[in-house]
């Protein structure tokens, strides 16, 4: 490393910190979610930018490998948002390279109503049809019954989130989906580090997602990955990720396979540039070494996130058992969650509203967020979507009009915690 070099990241580690402030209840704002960052992330993104890594890179297939050992798991294929990560798990699952296997335009795939729109999005994209089931209070997620109940003739995949980290139960449902030769798609981007029956989520599904946004476990601005031990669907997420080209090279290569000029694919004539052979409608879904340098120096802290996480739910549940007329989260049997949020549920027939308890934590400057889309089939963008609806949504509509969550992120203190739960007592109370 270079004098100068060394001297700019000493700037860069003195400089972290300089803006840290008192928490003063009221005027400081209790987040839902963020990033938390420490001196060495900082230094870790300045020093990629130095080096100038503004492409996908070293960095990149560095975290890729240790992402992967994380989870246990073969490959992992880093992406420049969560949501891109959906797009290529599912759209895998439509390569022709699965032959008979692959699933076709009007394929059913089992979701919940209740969830985020990047769950269900690439399945109407890839010209699917979404089968709606509804899901359980407290845990929020589906269970295996619901979804062995939604299954029809055209059913090929399941592709469900777990839960503002909170596992559904992913070991039964992947026994129901080999059962009934359907594909499992487990969005985990809520719950890195969560786990189910001591294994981890993301591990389940023949492929799993995460997202790296500053909302969610680890951060890197954006980002996110695709995650499999499945090679061949592996191969494919590269591909589709990487234009839809055939060839594996790294940036850079140019021969890894030494026979770039000898291939014969498609009707194209024998010897064509393997470079330039797509075998797959694909996208540019790249991230870059800035995005990888900073997911690195984040993925070290993950265990200390997930502490953090997982005290800080506890210190809300605790403040807030048996308060009236809220329904509070639980865990779902057998699972550790590594938790995103903490969501509140106002009973239909308390003495308050969920409209009133909003409002009154948002004059505190404690920030708040809806359950996602609540129930996604009453959504515009939705409404006029081939979709199918399973059973009764009531729940889903309940969680539209009644739920929201509050935050657990690592960057919450124990005061702060406090303070939340201590302004939703107060406005519980007042208004019994």
């Amino acid at each position: 490393m270079s004098d100068a070099k060394a001297r700019i990241l000493e700037e860069v580690r003195a400089y972290h910190g300089t803006d840290e402030r008192e928490f003063v209840p009221g005027q400081t704002g209790v987040w839902p979610s963020g990033a938390v960052f420490d001196a060495e992330d900082r230094v870790a993104l300045v020093e990629a930018a130095l080096d100038m890594r503004i492409a996908a890179g070293v960095s990149s297939r560095r975290f890729e490998r240790e992402f992967a050992r994380f989870f246990g798991l073969r490959k992992a294929h880093l992406t420049n948002s969560g949501s891109s990560a959906n797009l290529l798990a599912l759209s895998a699952f439509t390569s022709p390279q699965l032959e008979d296997r692959r699933l076709r335009p009007g394929d059913e795939v089992i979701t919940v109503a209740a969830g985020f729109p990047t769950t269900v999005n690439p399945i109407i994209q890839n010209g699917l049809v979404p089968v709606f089931v509804d899901v359980e209070l407290g845990t929020y997620n589906t269970t295996p019954e619901l979804i062995a109940e939604a299954i029809g003739p055209r059913t090929r995949a399941v592709m469900i989130a777990h839960a503002l980290g909170n596992p559904f139960a992913v070991e039964e449902v992947a026994r129901l989906a080999e059962e009934r030769e359907l594909f499992l798609i487990e969005d985990n981007c809520d719950a890195v580090g969560s786990t189910y029956r001591g294994r981890l989520t993301g591990t389940f599904g023949d492929v799993a997602t995460t997202s790296f946004y500053p909302a969610h476990h680890i951060a890197m601005g954006e980002g996110g990955c695709v995650l499999s031990d499945d090679l061949v669907l592996a191969r494919i997420v590269e591909s589709m990720r990487d234009w839809g080209r055939d060839c594996w090279c790294e940036p850079g290569e140019d021969n890894r396979c030494f026979k770039r000029f000898e291939y014969q694919m498609g009707t194209l004539p024998k010897g064509y540039d393997h470079k330039y052979i797509f075998s797959h409608v694909g996208y540019n879904l790249k991230s870059t070494d800035l995005q990888a340098a900073l997911g690195l120096s984040q993925l070290r802290k993950l265990p200390d996130f997930g502490a953090a996480r997982r005290a800080n739910w506890r210190q809300l549940y605790e403040a807030l058992d048996g308060v009236p007329g809220l329904i509070l989260p639980r865990a779902t049997e057998d699972s550790d969650p590594s938790w995103f949020g903490f969501a509140l549920t106002v009973a239909p027939d308390a003495r308050f509203t969920r409209e009133g308890l909003v409002s009154f934590l948002e004059s505190r400057r404690i920030g708040t967020r809806r359950f996602f889309a609540g129930n996604l089939t009453r959504h515009p963008a939705y409404l006029d979507s081939p979709h199918r609806i399973s059973g009764s949504l009531a729940n889903s509509d309940l969680i539209a009009e009644h739920t929201f969550w509050v935050g657990v992120y690592p960057g919450l203190t124990e005061r702060m915690v406090g303070y939340l739960a201590e302004s939703v007592r107060d406005y519980v109370v007042k208004n019994s």
